[in-house]
């Protein structure tokens, strides 16, 4: 054992990870970032499983042995002109079931190993007895219809956080492109049916996540919500100048409203020249933290690490590497009791005052 407190994380990809490589989450594995084992190795107490509805165009293009139209795939989301239409309900819905049925699935056979979340109550209970915690989150709004039909049936199974888009265009909204440097200023906010899912998710008592949201989008929200201001993998944007972080007034209103952000592990988002080089050290991770926590205050920064879905810096590596971050951070002057705030407690307190239980 680290010594440190268990951490909850506020992203990851790893269903994407586990339906490409065919890995099992319960045993280790040298693939990706996340498994039960390496969780358990770094302290790793649960965190928001990601459902992605990988685009029907660019899964296509993915697929080929082509190199070209490989690197098509890869830069489709650079810039807004190459982003497909809005992708239809119907496969969405049918992405979203099959993934949703896997991470059941982990539960079922886990023999009491894992447990999907629907409470705070529940995650503070994981966190406490070594149980992995794992709350469901839709990363992007797309399999959601208008009406909310679907969205309770979603709830049903267990789904407790929307982000509204990835960094791509939906029928509610859109998100900012991968470039850099940019402002997160970069296009339009909600639309109408946005502004109702919005309302929908608040009357369900739903988590929505700001990060990939355009700015105005951010200020959309803002508007119209009533629960407190999350972004759920997004560092500084004074730090590291992408559209996928946080102005300083963007943090300023999640302070506000009692809100949270989590620190975004990944390396592109960290370095003060936005490259995808896994050469960050962790002193940079603390850095952003540290800005954060200044303009925020202790209580609204947690972790968000997009493991299995982004580049880790190299002395990270993956979920076994996390006691070298809190190590970190302890030299840095944090106290045990903002340690405990950073890894969880500040994650407790939002989804307690988000889903009121």
């Amino acid at each position: 054992m680290s010594g440190f407190p268990p951490i909850f994380d506020g992203h990851n990809d790893t269903i994407l990870s586990l339906i490409a490589t065919g890995r099992s989450f319960m045993e280790r594995s040298e693939e990706g970032h996340v498994d039960l084992v390496r969780a358990r190795e770094g302290g790793l107490g649960g965190g928001f499983f990601a459902v992605y509805i990988i685009d029907p165009v660019l899964k296509q293009l993915r697929a080929s042995d082509d190199p070209e139209e490989m690197e098509r795939a890869m830069s489709m989301y650079a810039d807004e002109s190459t982003w497909p239409e809005p992708m239809p309900l119907e496969y969405a819905q049918n992405q979203a079931l099959d993934a949703l049925g896997r991470l059941l699935k982990i539960e079922q056979e886990s023999d009491g190993a894992v447990k999907i979340i629907r409470t705070a109550a529940e995650l503070e209970e994981c966190l406490e007895n070594g149980t992995f915690a794992m709350l469901l989150h839709f990363e992007g709004a797309e399999p959601l219809d208008f009406d909310g039909y679907a969205l309770e049936v979603f709830y049903a199974a267990g789904l407790r956080s929307v982000g509204l888009t990835h960094s791509r265009r939906n029928r509610f909204t859109q998100g900012v492109p991968f470039k850099f440097p940019a402002s997160p200023d970069t296009g339009p906010g909600l639309n109408e049916h946005g502004k109702e899912l919005v309302r929908q998710l608040n009357k369900r008592k739903v988590a929505i996540d700001l990060s990939h949201i355009t700015e105005q989008g951010f200020w959309d929200v803002a508007a119209i919500t009533d629960a407190p201001l999350i972004a759920t993998h997004s560092n500084a944007w004074s730090l590291t100048q992408t559209p996928r972080n946080l102005t300083d007034k963007q943090l300023a209103a999640i302070k506000e409203s009692n809100g949270i952000a989590g620190l975004n592990y990944h390396a592109g988002f960290l370095r003060e020249d936005g490259k995808s080089d896994a050469d960050v050290p962790l002193s940079r991770m603390v850095d952003h933290i540290e800005y954060m926590v200044e303009r925020m205050g202790i209580e609204c920064v947690g972790m968000g690490s997009d493991f299995d879905g982004a580049l880790m810096p190299a002395e990270l590596k993956d979920a076994a590497g996390l006691p070298k971050l809190m190590q970190a951070l302890k030299d840095r002057g944090y106290s045990d009791d903002e340690l405990r705030a950073i890894a969880y407690g500040n994650w407790v307190r939002v989804l307690r005052e988000t889903w009121g239980a």
